[in-house]
């Protein structure tokens, strides 16, 4: 389908399929973070998935390429706070075919009770560094840093719009592993995978991925530390 984009948009390879995602070269663009997080999710067949914090939808776009084929009657509902990044997403849609995304526009703790225990699968790479604008604009500090949402906000928000036995898959860093292993336990959400990530072998992790199950009983999986290499494509 032909999508009209302004001049400072641009319709990206996903590198799936001949799949592109629509991005705007002023605002937030994605990092290796995003796909990451789509590939370490596992889908099941008819999942109603959320994106936290989606941006302009990577994660979930990421998610339903990888997945389309395999699991059938998959949903999403992509959630952001910034209009512009929540827009692009719409025409990304649009622009590959797909009728089963819908997005939600406002900030994660506004999202509307109708979504109560509606999710089994809730996507979020969220905000995760701490600090202030310092030499950013507004717009993308707030992807980058918890100026609008703490990691505390996100686990409640997600039990609460979980199933009973959702799954929340969640990208930190890893220097952060135990805050939010017993930041989701107190939510209850049981951590039940980590994958480490590293930019090279023998180096320290610099982040984490993580899945965990809402009601889920103690039981973690510690996965081997995956290498993600500058030069990696994407």
């Amino acid at each position: 389908m032909q999508v009209e984009l302004n001049e400072y948009e641009v319709a990206e390879d996903m590198l799936i399929d001949g799949l592109k995602i629509v991005q705007d070269t002023r605002l937030y663009r994605f990092t290796s973070d995003s796909v990451l997080l789509s590939r370490f999710a596992r889908a099941k067949t008819g999942d109603r998935i959320a994106d936290f914090c989606a941006g302009s939808g990577v994660v979930a776009f990421h998610f339903h390429a990888l997945n389309r084929t395999k699991k059938q009657g998959l949903s999403y509902v992509l959630i952001e706070m910034q209009e512009a990044l929540s827009l692009l997403s719409e025409k990304t849609a649009r622009l590959n075919d797909f009728s089963c995304f819908t997005r939600l526009n406002c900030k994660i703790q506004d999202i509307p009770d109708e979504y109560r225990e509606s999710f089994s699968l809730i996507l979020c790479n969220p905000p995760y560094e701490r600090g202030g604008l310092e030499n950013e604009t507004y717009e993308k500090a707030v992807c980058r840093k918890e100026l609008t949402i703490t990691l505390r906000e996100i686990a409640f928000v997600a039990a609460k719009n979980l199933k009973y036995g959702g799954r929340l898959a969640l990208v930190n860093r890893a220097d952060r592993l135990a805050e939010v292993c017993y930041t989701l336990k107190e939510a209850g959400l049981e951590v039940k995978r980590i994958q480490p990530v590293a930019g090279k072998a023998g180096a320290a992790p610099y982040i984490a991925l993580f899945e965990a199950v809402k009601g889920g009983k103690p039981a973690t999986e510690l996965l081997p530390t995956l290498i993600n290499e500058k030069n990696q494509p994407f």
